[in-house]
C-alpha cells in the first residue's frame, strides 16, 4: 500500500475510535468534563464604580478591588492569600463604610438553603482577623448593621449582636430551643416554600431588630434515620404535612438599647412570609397570609411615636392563591413599594404607596419573571421578562412612570443579570440552549464593556464531541398548545423508528422548556442522543410564564391535567412517522416522579418504561404550605387529593417501572416511596427499587451522582 494512503486509513480509523468513545456518564458525573466556569464572589463597591471578586492565585485565594471599567486584570488587593490561607472562605461582605469584612468560612448545609458557618472579622486598615464568636460556634445568618459598627447572628435559635469595637456580645433572646421556639430564622416549611432563612431585619438607625419568632412545640415530629454507625442515628425535625398544625409565628421588635422585645399585632393570619424596614427607621412592613394563601396583606408599623401604631394599608385577594416572591423593594423615600402581583392575569410591576394607592408600570400579556432594582437617580426599573416568549428570558428597562420600555439584551436565549450599587453596572450572564453561559459586565443601557468569561475551555471541550442541536417545537397537547424541545440523534434518518426519552417536570415553578444552557442534564440527554434515542421535554398546563390562569390550571388537582398533557404527547409522538410508537419512556425528578408515575399507570398503554425519582406519590405526605397552596386541606379536598395520587393507580402498571429514593430526604421523605412500594405489592406489581442510604433530596456526593445516571442510563438501554 501506498505510504500516503496509509497514513490516510491511519488517520480515518484514528477519528473513528475518537467519535467511537463519545460522551459517558462517567465524563459527566466523575470526571466533571463539561462543568462551566463563573464568575466567583463578585460584589459591587459603595460607589458603584468598583467591584470586588474572589480570585484565585498560586499561593491561595485573595479577595481583589476592580474597576468595572477596567475589569480585567489582577486589581488591587484588599484580603491576601496569607490572610485567607486555612479559612476556606464561602463569601463575604463589607460593613457600610468598607473598612471591615465579614469572611464565612466552614459553611455546611442544613436543609436546602439554611446552613451554619465559623465568621471571621477581618479589619482592612489594622489589617487583624478575629472569630466573631469563638465561644458560639457555629453562627448563621451574621450580618453588618447599618451604621457598620455590629454584626448581628444567629446561635442555637437565638439573636445575638457584636459591638464590634469592644468585643462585647449581647443575646437578644433567651427562650431559643432546638424543635420548640426559633428566633431570628425560620422554621423548614418557611424555607423550603417562602424561600427564606433570614428571620429578622435591623432597623436603618441600627437601634432595633425586627424578627420572627416561631413556636413550633406543636408541629408533629418527622424522623429520619441515618445508617453510619454501628447503630443508625435517628435525626428529629418538625414538619408540618398537609392538613397538619404549623408554627405559631409572631414578629417582634427588639431595642438594643433595654433589650425589651415587643410583640407586633397583626390581627388573624397563619403566615408571615416577609418582612422590610423602610429607609426611615419609623416604618416596618409586614406581609400576612391566610392559611389558603389566597388573601395577602400588607401591614405598616409605625414607630414614629412612643407607642408602635400598626395598620393595613393593603390587601391582595385571589381566587385560587396569591404569589409570594422576592420582588419586593422599599424605595428610598421611604413610602413607595415596588412590587410584583398576577392581579390582572399576569405577573407584572406595580407601585404601591403606604397610603394603598397602587399603580401598574408593565403591562402586556406576558409575565415579568424578576425585579433586577431600581435607579433612583435615573427613576428607571430593570426587570427579566417572558415578553418574547415563555421558553426566553430578558433584560428590560422602564421609566417608574411605566414608559420608554427598552430591551437590553437579546430578546432571545436567556438573560439574567446583577446590579452594582447605583444601578451604573450589571453582570450580565448569557446563554441559549445550545451554548454555555457567557458572563459579561455591560453598562446600563446594556452595552457590553467587557467579558468577564466566554467558558472558552467548556466550549472547546464540546467542540470534541458529535452534538446534536436541542430544537424547540411545539405540541398539541390535551387542550391547549404546549412548548417543548427535542434533541434527535446525530445521524437521524427520518426513514427509521427511533424510541423516545421524555424528561419532565411538569410541576408549578420551574420549566424544563428554555433556551438556555442546561449543564449536566444537556450532556446526559445528549449521550442518550447518540444511543439512538430522541429525546424531548414538555412544559405541560400548570407551568409558568403563560400568564396566571395557565399556570393556575392546575388548582384543587395537582397531576390531572399534566397528565393528561403527557399522555396525549405521547401518542401525538407515535402518530410520527419516524418514532416506535411501542418505545416511549418518561423521566421525572421529584414532582416530575410524581408525573411519571401518574403516566406509567393512568398512561400505562402509552408508557413503556419509566423512572421515578424522589417523587410524591400522595400529597398528604407532603408539607402544608405547598401542597395547600394548590390543593388546600386534605379535609376539603378528599377528591383531588385521592384521584391524583399514584398510589391509587398501581393496578393499571404495564411497563418497566424503577423507584428511586434517598433514606435522607427531609423534602419529599422516603415514606412516599415505601407507600408507592407497598401499593404495588399489594397489587401484585413488578418493578424495580433503588434507595440511596443518608442521601438528600437532591441524591449527590462523592460517586452518587454518577452511579445514579449509569443505573439509570443502563435502565434505558435495558429497557427502551
Amino acid at each position: 500500500m501506498h505510504k500516503s494512503r496509509l497514513i490516510l486509513v491511519i488517520l480515518i480509523v484514528y477519528s473513528n475510535l475518537i467519535f467511537a468513545q463519545g460522551i459517558t456518564v462517567e465524563s459527566i458525573w466523575k470526571n466533571y468534563e463539561f462543568f462551566g466556569a463563573s464568575v466567583n464572589g463578585f460584589r459591587s463597591m459603595k460607589d458603584g464604580n468598583y467591584f470586588s471578586k474572589i480570585s484565585q492565585t498560586t499561593n491561595g485565594e485573595q479577595i481583589t478591588k476592580h474597576l468595572f471599567i477596567k475589569a480585567e486584570g489582577e486589581g488591587e488587593i484588599l484580603i491576601p492569600p496569607k490572610i485567607l490561607k486555612g479559612l476556606k472562605i464561602d463569601d463575604y461582605d463589607f460593613n457600610s463604610d468598607e473598612s471591615k469584612v465579614l469572611l464565612m468560612t466552614q459553611s455546611t448545609p442544613i436543609y436546602r438553603r439554611s446552613f451554619s458557618a465559623i465568621y471571621y472579622l477581618y479589619d482592612l486598615i489594622s489589617k487583624e482577623v478575629q472569630p466573631l464568636d469563638k465561644n458560639r460556634q457555629p453562627q448563621t445568618l451574621a450580618e453588618y448593621s447599618p451604621d457598620g459598627k455590629k454584626v448581628s447572628y444567629i446561635f442555637q435559635n437565638n439573636l445575638y449582636v457584636k459591638e464590634i469595637s469592644t468585643g462585647n456580645v449581647t443575646q437578644l433572646t433567651e427562650d431559643g430551643e432546638r424543635n420548640k421556639i426559633i428566633n431570628g430564622t425560620t422554621d423548614w416549611v418557611y424555607e423550603e416554600e417562602f424561600g427564606i432563612t433570614k428571620g429578622y431585619g435591623w432597623s436603618p438607625d441600627s437601634k432595633c431588630i425586627a424578627y420572627l419568632r416561631f413556636d413550633e412545640s406543636d408541629v408533629k415530629e418527622f424522623n429520619l434515620t441515618y445508617f453510619y454507625d454501628l447503630y443508625p442515628n435517628l435525626y428529629t425535625f418538625k414538619y408540618p404535612k398537609a392538613g397538619e398544625d404549623n408554627s405559631i409565628v409572631t414578629a417582634h421588635i427588639v431595642h438594643l438599647s433595654d433589650r425589651v422585645s415587643t410583640k407586633i399585632d397583626l390581627g388573624d393570619y397563619e403566615y408571615i412570609p416577609r418582612l422590610k424596614w423602610s429607609s426611615e427607621s419609623n416604618h416596618l412592613v409586614i406581609q400576612t397570609l391566610n392559611r389558603h394563601q389566597n388573601h395577602l396583606i400588607y401591614h405598616l408599623i409605625d414607630l414614629t411615636e412612643k407607642e408602635m401604631i400598626t395598620s393595613q394599608f393593603f390587601e391582595e385577594k385571589a381566587e385560587e392563591y396569591v404569589e409570594i416572591d422576592n420582588n419586593l423593594l422599599i424605595l428610598t423615600d421611604g413610602k413607595t413599594i415596588l412590587r410584583t402581583s398576577e392581579i390582572n392575569g399576569y405577573n407584572h410591576i406595580y407601585k404601591l404607596g403606604f397610603d394603598g394607592r397602587s399603580t401598574q408600570i408593565t403591562k402586556g400579556d406576558w409575565d415579568v419573571i424578576e425585579f433586577l432594582g431600581y435607579d433612583e437617580k435615573n427613576k428607571v426599573i430593570y426587570y427579566t421578562s417572558a415578553e418574547n416568549g415563555a421558553i426566553y428570558q430578558s433584560i428590560y428597562k422602564i421609566g417608574i412612570s411605566g414608559k420608554k420600555k427598552q430591551l437590553i439584551s437579546s430578546s432571545k436565549g436567556n438573560h439574567s443579570a446583577e446590579f452594582s450599587n447605583g444601578m451604573k453596572y450589571f453582570i450580565k450572564t448569557s446563554s441559549d440552549a445550545n451554548t454555555p453561559p457567557v458572563f459579561s459586565l455591560c453598562d446600563n443601557a446594556g452595552k457590553e464593556v467587557s467579558v468577564l468569561e466566554n467558558n472558552s475551555q467548556l466550549i472547546g471541550t464540546l467542540q470534541d464531541y458529535n452534538l446534536a442541536k436541542k430544537e424547540f417545537v411545539k405540541f398539541k397537547g390535551h387542550a391547549q398548545e404546549l412548548n417543548g424541545w427535542m434533541i434527535k440523534p446525530t445521524d437521524f434518518d427520518p426513514t427509521k423508528k427511533y424510541p423516545v426519552y421524555i424528561h419532565i417536570y411538569g410541576g408549578p415553578g420551574h420549566n424544563t422548556v428554555s433556551d438556555s444552557w442546561g449543564g449536566m442534564d444537556y450532556m446526559y440527554h445528549q449521550l442518550l442522543a447518540q444511543n439512538g434515542y430522541i429525546v424531548v421535554s414538555v412544559d405541560p398546563r400548570g407551568s409558568m410564564y403563560r400568564g396566571a390562569k395557565f399556570k393556575k390550571s392546575t388548582y384543587l388537582e395537582l397531576g390531572k391535567l399534566e397528565t393528561e398533557d403527557f399522555i396525549a404527547i405521547a401518542k401525538e409522538l407515535q402518530s410520527y412517522d419516524y418514532i416506535d410508537e411501542n418505545r416511549i419512556g418518561i423521566m421525572g425528578w421529584s414532582y416530575g416522579g410524581f408525573i411519571t408515575s401518574l403516566a406509567m399507570t393512568k398512561g400505562a398503554d402509552q408508557f413503556k418504561m419509566g423512572i421515578a425519582v424522589a417523587p410524591v406519590t400522595n400529597w398528604r405526605y407532603y408539607d402544608n404550605i405547598y401542597t395547600e397552596r394548590f390543593m388546600r386541606t386534605p379535609d376539603e379536598n378528599i377528591d383531588g387529593y385521592d384521584q391524583n395520587s399514584p398510589i391509587n393507580f398501581v393496578d393499571l402498571l404495564k411497563g418497566k417501572y424503577l423507584l428511586i429514593h434517598g433514606s435522607g430526604d427531609d423534602n419529599v421523605h422516603y415514606q412516599n416511596t415505601m407507600e408507592m412500594v407497598n401499593s404495588l405489592v399489594a397489587a401484585d406489581k413488578q418493578f424495580d427499587l433503588f434507595i440511596y442510604p443518608n442521601k438528600t433530596h437532591g441524591i449527590y456526593g462523592g460517586n452518587t451522582r454518577n452511579h445514579l445516571f449509569n443505573m439509570m442510563f443502563k435502565y434505558t438501554i435495558e429497557n427502551l
